[in-house]
């Protein structure tokens, strides 16, 4: 059986390294935004303790513009070491990779009118490889299913997180991120019924954010996927500000599992 592994992350707002309430973004009520922590330590800080410790696949996300500068100055304190989205499209996503950037995360672009288009995903996996390309569905929960939502987590897409989205989808990526955008940032505990669907139902490397709290949270996912599913800690983590999580021991979990 594969081995659930722990993913960092590096969540980018107004430049800062921050950790935010999921939910709470908003391009048009800023004053509804609420965090939970804002780095004193510079986005390349972030890099270069992720890179020390050999952690790999994790992903840099920019919420919102003014958060280019920062992003390649992670990216550029590990070359080829951090995956990068926030605004990719088919005019910007091979100027990441020569920026430094593993893969591009693709969000909002592939949903244009908040309508799927296979079209755009079949574009850029044409441009820059689907090896390059990681598909980000985070998502709503709403009447039981789960809902693509883009622009920050605000709009509702038409596309539902299903089995056949993801076997359709996972042709032209090689990764999925999935964020749980109604438990993003609560530490409340993950969204136990997404986690095991998607263990389910994904046949490509997956990262799941959103909720975790507790170390164990790595085992539940790993129980939950049969270890299809890597895992993303933010507010929790000590790094972060967090009482809930320490660093050094998501660390070693990672050693242990491999």
């Amino acid at each position: 059986m594969p081995s659930s592994t722990f993913r960092p992350c590096i969540d980018l707002h107004d430049g800062q390294v921050k950790q935010i309430v999921g939910g709470t973004l908003s391009d048009t009520s800023p004053d509804t935004l609420k965090t939970n922590f804002v780095a004193s330590q510079s986005p390349a800080d972030f890099a270069r303790l992720y890179h020390e410790n050999g952690l790999v696949g994790g992903h840099v996300i920019k919420l919102g513009s003014g958060n280019d500068p920062a992003a390649k100055e992670a990216l550029a304190a590990w070359p080829s070491g951090l995956q990068i989205g926030g605004g990719i499209t088919d005019t910007n996503a091979s100027e990441w990779i020569q920026a430094g950037a593993s893969k591009v995360i693709i969000t909002s672009f592939l949903f244009p009118d908040r309508k799927f288009s296979l079209e755009r995903l079949q574009r850029l996996e044409s441009l820059i490889g689907r090896d390059k390309l990681v598909v980000d569905l985070s998502c709503r929960r709403r009447d039981g299913s789960w809902w693509v939502a883009m622009n920050k987590w605000q709009d509702i897409t038409d596309t539902e997180v299903s089995e056949e989205t993801l076997k359709l989808m996972s042709a032209y990526c090689s990764e999925f991120l999935i964020h749980a955008a109604d438990v993003e940032g609560l530490c409340q505990g993950i969204d136990e019924e997404l986690v095991t669907r998607l263990g389910e139902w994904v046949s490509i490397p997956t990262t799941y954010a959103g909720g975790a709290r507790d170390i164990t949270d790595l085992d539940l996912v790993q129980r939950l996927s049969n270890g299809k599913v890597d895992l993303t800690y933010g507010s929790a983590l000590d790094i972060f500000g967090g009482t809930l999580v320490k660093f050094a021991e998501l660390v070693e979990r990672n050693r242990q599992g491999q």
